[in-house]
């Protein structure tokens, strides 16, 4: 990427670059120093711009063939992998993140968009039902009742901190909306606005090939709330996709519910995924478990959405094994350099509250930092009894810190459990001989989170058709979807039902020809394709 060139850029707004007068720079972490070029900040009236193009690209591309759709989202994939590794060079500078993991992301990128497009290709995610018309039916006559499920319009996607690829500009929000036949309309996240216009500029570009409307997307750039709150407000827009805090989710979910006409926010905003350890597998392999748990922990300097920050086990030898398994392990991890300084900012200050909580003691520190913005790993130790009189402990704290739990028997981390909020993730560590003492916690566990795990570390979400991310609030402000995996689409679709309809009237999907060869549901039974 030139110096120059986030001046020379602009913005991209359906396709076209545009100037603003403001500007401002990435902050990179690993220096502590903001570094150039500068990038355009968008004002309200690029908002009121961009979501008017994508009003009036939306009929157009909703209606777009399926294969063309899946071709589009091909090609940004492609052209994702034609810059990867000065795209990756920059992400790292912006994020701090290393480049291997970096490299990883962009192919993970790639491969949601790919998937999309699979989906695409398959069918199903139009839910196309046709129940024929049966006139002579008694005591009333059965109308021509035929279903799809279409586009609900204008999405506006927020990229995230944490993933400055496979959750930011062409992440999994983008990918789903563009597949469901929505224009995407993306606020940057400040902290890499050169990665953010690198991809931006692939979309476009991908969007002109395959002669997609104009105005199938625009990315919008700048600090601050007031770009975000805009876009959000904006009556163009129909549903809204979001990943980062809690307080930067439910403001967006107040502003949406504010407007004249409220939409849906699909925000994921806090988890910390707790990781139940079971008699049997403690006393088995404690150790093991103890230093599996910290390398999960400390992946990435804690900052995934899935880090396990909380640990439920029922005091003993093996328990104590564990502590010790993990105190070892996390004593040996190096620091590492936070995505911003505000975030290793607000990490110093949750760690010096736990280290002042009268009912939590220090386990074990990380190395100690050598640079600017670097997180050291942190291990508490509390009873049962003060997470239940203090819940707050068990709130998300962004970074590698876990706070490690002894209950006094099965029952109280049941109870535990049982007093927990929505999480994304619960995992369980056990042997065949846990079967019974685990198997009526499935149950509440069911309630409490969107992925429930067995024997693994709930680090690493698989881009795949099964994979439900998601969960209760406050991990997601809607427990019904999943952010990532196939399913991700149906966030941004909705059914319409047309009666009685004239056959030059129906849209292709429910059309009797079916010319799209879609999957439908005919009089009940799946219609030979």
């Amino acid at each position: 990427m030139r110096a120059d060139a986030g001046v020379d850029a602009g913005l991209l707004i359906a396709g076209e670059r545009v100037p603003s007068a403001s500007v401002f720079r990435a902050f990179a972490p690993a220096l502590g120093a903001a570094v150039p070029p500068d990038f355009p900040v968008a004002t309200a009236a690029h908002v009121a711009r961009a979501c008017a193009q994508a009003e009036a690209a939306f009929d157009a591309f909703r209606e777009t063939a399926p294969a063309h759709r899946a071709a589009f989202l091909e090609a940004i994939a492609t052209g994702l992998e034609a810059i990867a590794p000065s795209l990756a060079e920059r992400a790292a500078l912006e994020s701090g993140l290393p480049l291997a993991r970096l490299a990883g992301e962009c192919a993970r990128t790639a491969s949601q968009l790919r998937l999309f497009a699979q989906v695409l290709r398959d069918g199903r995610w139009a839910g196309v039902v046709i129940d024929t018309a049966q006139p002579e039916r008694g005591p009333l006559p059965r109308p021509d009742l035929r279903m799809r499920r279409i586009a609900v319009g204008p999405v506006a996607v927020f990229g995230a901190s944490n993933f400055p690829l496979a959750f930011s500009v062409a992440g999994g929000d983008t990918a789903s909306a563009l597949a469901a036949g929505c224009p995407v309309v993306v606020k940057g996240h400040p902290a890499h606005p050169g990665t953010s216009d690198m991809v931006g500029a692939v979309i476009a570009s991908a969007a002109a090939a395959c002669a997609m409307p104009a105005g199938v997307f625009s990315l919008l750039q700048g600090p601050g709330p007031a770009l975000g709150a805009a876009l959000v407000a904006d009556p163009r827009i129909r549903a809204v996709g979001f990943t980062g805090s809690r307080a930067g989710g439910l403001a967006l979910l107040a502003i949406a519910q504010a407007r004249a006409e409220p939409v849906p926010v699909y925000a994921e905003m806090a988890s910390v995924n707790p990781v139940l350890l079971f008699p049997a597998a403690l006393e088995a392999r404690a150790e093991a478990l103890g230093a599996g748990y910290v390398a999960s922990l400390s992946q990435g300097a804690g900052q995934f959405c899935t880090n396990p920050g909380i640990v439920l086990g029922v005091g003993g030898a093996g328990f104590d094994r564990f502590v010790a398994g993990a105190r070892a392990a996390l004593e040996a991890v190096a620091p590492q350099v936070m995505l911003t300084g505000a975030i290793h900012r607000h990490y110093d200050d949750g760690v010096a509250a736990l280290l002042a909580h009268p009912g939590v003691s220090l386990a074990a520190r990380g190395l100690a930092p050598a640079g600017c913005n670097q997180c050291q790993a942190a291990l508490f130790l509390t009873e049962a009894a003060t997470l239940q009189a203090d819940p707050a402990l068990a709130q998300e704290l962004f970074g590698a810190v876990s706070l490690v739990v002894r209950c006094a028997d099965a029952a109280e981390m049941a109870a535990l459990v049982a007093a927990m909020e929505g999480q994304l993730t619960v995992t369980l560590q056990m042997d065949n001989a846990d079967v019974p003492l685990a198997a009526p916690l499935v149950p509440t566990l069911e309630r409490k989170a969107g992925r429930l795990l067995a024997n693994g570390w709930p680090t690493g979400v698989e881009v795949a058709h099964a994979m439900v991310h998601g969960g209760p609030y406050p991990a997601t402000s809607d427990a019904r979807t999943t952010s990532v995996g196939a399913a991700a689409i149906e966030r941004f679709l909705r059914p319409v039902c047309y009666q009685n309809f004239p056959a030059a009237l129906l849209p292709g999907a429910v059309d009797a020809a079916n010319p799209l060869g879609l999957p439908r549901l005919v009089d009940g039974s799946p219609e030979p394709r």
